[in-house]
């Protein structure tokens, strides 16, 4: 089994359009790029989660012949606005062969996303399953079972979701995914000790107005103790509204003033924000250590794949 992180970042993608910031700034000049995050697991079958508007691109790099299953997390456009790409697999199937693809998403989701798409499943793309969290469905080799998160009053089906499969050692191994998210209110007990955890970063200090309803990598370390991944964890959905020290941008409406900077303990100055991947991963490996953080995180980047 193979996990391929298509894309590892936030609604607009980082460098972002119309942007001159450090960060965006930084990373074009260091030839980086962070695309909707987006996850695909390939084993027996492949399952896909999230499906957003460069859907098109991370597939043809990965060079996915089918898509088995997709899991949608929530009703965001940078999760679900790709599925027109999906037709594309039927197209170029031969006459008749063509299956359409189950898609699971909660019901409260479905209603926005199936308002825009619900014809492709009339066109016999896609065939629509809801699912309830904290129910258990068979997807392929997959165990999938959905969890509530909250990420705000306008994403009332978001979910996250723990996937059990069998790995290379023949055990089984979960996988939880948590998407985007700033709170969760009532976890499952499978929910804990996973062998893997992919959990969002959207910053790297918690804002002091949180109104995306995004985790920070400050406030994902508490998550982070609570679960317990035994392998590693994986940060995802990585974003530009940091703001950086001495740069003009952080007048940009999408920049966001700490609560209360991120430091050692008793430290006075704060960590740096980071600006590309190799001052991300620099920056959790201190707090890691600094923070006796007894847990092996990894920055997850465009393109990265791990054998599980």
């Amino acid at each position: 089994m193979i996990l391929a992180f298509l894309g590892t970042g936030g609604a607009w993608g980082v460098p972002e359009l119309n942007c001159d910031c450090a960060i965006c700034r930084n990373m074009r000049q260091r030839g980086e790029r962070r695309r909707r995050t987006a996850l695909l697991f390939s084993g027996p079958s492949n399952l896909l989660i999230d499906c957003g508007p460069d859907i098109a691109s991370q597939l043809s790099d990965q060079r996915v012949p089918r898509i088995d299953a997709l899991l949608l997390t929530h009703e965001h456009g940078d999760h679900y606005l790709g599925l027109d790409e999906l037709v594309s697999y039927k197209r170029s199937s031969p006459e008749g062969r063509f299956k359409p693809i189950p898609v699971y998403v909660t019901a409260k989701s479905w209603e926005v996303i199936g308002a825009r798409f619900g014809y492709l499943e009339a066109m016999g793309v896609i065939e629509v399953h809801i699912v309830e969290p904290g129910r258990s469905y068979g997807v392929n080799e997959f165990d999938v079972v959905p969890f509530k998160t909250f990420h705000g009053p306008f994403a009332s089906g978001s979910v996250g979701y723990i996937l059990t499969v069998q790995g290379r050692s023949g055990k089984h191994i979960r996988v939880v995914y948590t998407s985007d998210f700033v709170d969760l209110s009532d976890p499952p007990r499978a929910l804990f000790d996973p062998e893997y955890l992919i959990i969002q970063s959207f910053w790297l200090n918690e804002p002091a107005k949180n109104t995306p309803h995004h985790m920070s990598f400050q406030k994902a370390v508490e998550f982070i103790r609570q679960i317990r991944p035994r392998e590693q964890t994986f940060l995802v959905h990585l974003g530009d509204g940091d703001r950086v020290e001495g740069d003009p941008a952080n007048a940009m409406a999408k920049k966001r003033e700490p609560l209360n900077p991120l430091r050692p303990p008793q430290g006075i100055q704060a960590y740096p924000v980071p600006r590309n991947q190799g001052e991300w991963q620099r920056v959790v490996d201190l707090v890691t250590a600094d923070f006796r953080i007894p847990f092996k995180i990894k920055v997850a980047y465009d393109g990265l794949t791990v054998p599980l």
